[in-house]
């Protein structure tokens, strides 16, 4: 996996500056994870990160104001307790993640986004190969997603501040905190299935801005 940092400087007004190689294709796609009001349900644990929303709507809102493919993965649980389940409130996205008309959403039962659905074939046929995933949670469904896309080839990216995940009990008994899950869940990602970056480092290679003449 490349290196996000590897052609990335500052200008005097701390401006990121990058060369036009390390732009993102034009057709990178979004992909937007389980980001669902469930994940407000205190069935699911003690949060970190409350500003994943928020940097999944900065980069939402530069996905589509340069024309870049968004997908957007809904959870439709089969589990009868589960606030994920189709025809509760949960099931709904978020408000900074409902989908526009003619973005992709990809509905799935599953921890993968690739499992049993269309979005491997609608990747082939678009010619689609780097994704940059986001949503909830970490150790969950965008790992499994991730790992899957590393294995399959796609150049993927998983910003870490537009992630998150929660609290979680071991089979010791051991409360392990949403933000040590998280960081472990990125360190396992990094470098092997997936390069681990930041909403900021994204947007600045949405357009590689042009040094003056």
């Amino acid at each position: 996996m490349s290196t996000i940092h590897q052609n990335v400087t500052r200008s005097s007004s701390n401006e990121i500056i990058i060369s036009s190689d390390d732009e993102l294709p034009s057709n990178a796609a979004l992909v937007i994870i389980d980001l669902q009001k469930a994940f407000d349900d205190p069935r699911c644990g003690q949060r970190n990160n409350p500003e994943a929303e928020a940097n999944t709507g900065r980069l939402l809102a530069g996905w589509r104001r340069t024309g870049r493919p968004v997908i957007h993965v809904q959870h439709l649980s089969r589990e009868p307790d589960s606030p994920y389940r189709p025809g509760q409130p949960g099931c709904d996205f978020k408000d900074e993640a409902r989908p526009q008309a003619g973005e992709l959403v990809v509905q799935k039962s599953t921890n993968s986004a690739f499992v049993d659905t269309g979005l491997g074939p609608y990747l082939e046929d678009q010619g689609i190969h780097t994704l940059v995933m986001t949503g909830v949670a970490t150790n969950n469904c965008v790992e499994a997603t991730a790992r899957m896309a590393g294995n399959l080839g796609y150049e993927t990216y998983v910003v870490a501040d537009a992630t998150a995940t929660a609290d979680r009990t071991d089979l010791a008994g051991r409360v392990w905190r949403a933000e040590e899950i998280q960081a472990l869940t990125l360190a396992n990602l990094q470098g092997e299935y997936a390069t681990v970056s930041s909403t900021e480092e994204i947007l600045a290679r949405l357009v590689a801005p042009r040094r003056p003449a």
